[in-house]
């Protein structure tokens, strides 16, 4: 049932965000496209209350409960950031707004390392919600597995994202010319 959720939210998600943008460029009513992009954060709420509610009601956590609460995490500490990432595209593609910049050199490796933050972050979200919603269930034999595998999980992820940055300082992103820049 988790798996399911998890997977609706992210369709909901993304629907919801497409609907925004199209509303807001294609059909040229930005207004209708605003409060459209409001009811993003609504899937997240969905998803949190699907998690907590299937565990008070009985569930033991699985891997799904936690990947909802990473899905969660990163959902609120990157979300901002993809939705002005695609609204800068679709206002180029279709109100002749500027074309997107690619980031390179420092300010790539600025940017990589800002994603450690983040993915931290994301990280630190998840571990809370999972310590709040274990407090909430209290049922800790069910709920054990959140908290161990959410810390496992983190490193994992941070360990990743500094790797990654740590690449992009050793040997940054130079600019192309024969690129374009989406």
């Amino acid at each position: 049932m988790i798996a399911a959720a998890i997977v609706s939210c992210e369709v909901a998600f993304w629907i919801t965000l497409g609907s925004g943008l199209s509303l807001r460029y294609p059909a040229r009513r930005p207004r209708a496209g605003f409060r459209t992009l409001l009811a993003v954060p609504l899937t997240d709420l969905a998803l949190l209350m699907t998690v907590a509610t299937d565990l008070r009601w009985g569930a033991v956590a699985t891997g799904a409960h936690n990947t909802a609460l990473f899905y969660l995490g990163f959902s609120l500490a990157y979300g901002h950031r993809m939705i002005r990432w695609l609204d800068v595209r679709f206002a180029h593609r279709f109100a002749d707004g500027p074309a997107p910049e690619r980031s390179t050199g420092r300010s790539c490796t600025r940017l990589c390392w800002s994603d450690v933050a983040r993915t931290a972050a994301a990280c630190g979200l998840a571990c809370v919600l999972a310590w709040s919603i274990t407090a909430w269930v209290a049922a800790p034999a069910r709920t054990q597995t959140l908290a161990s595998s959410t810390y496992t999980w983190s490193a994992i992820l941070i360990g990743a994202e500094m790797l990654w940055a740590l690449g992009h300082t050793i040997r940054p992103r130079h600019a192309t010319t024969n690129r374009s820049n989406s």
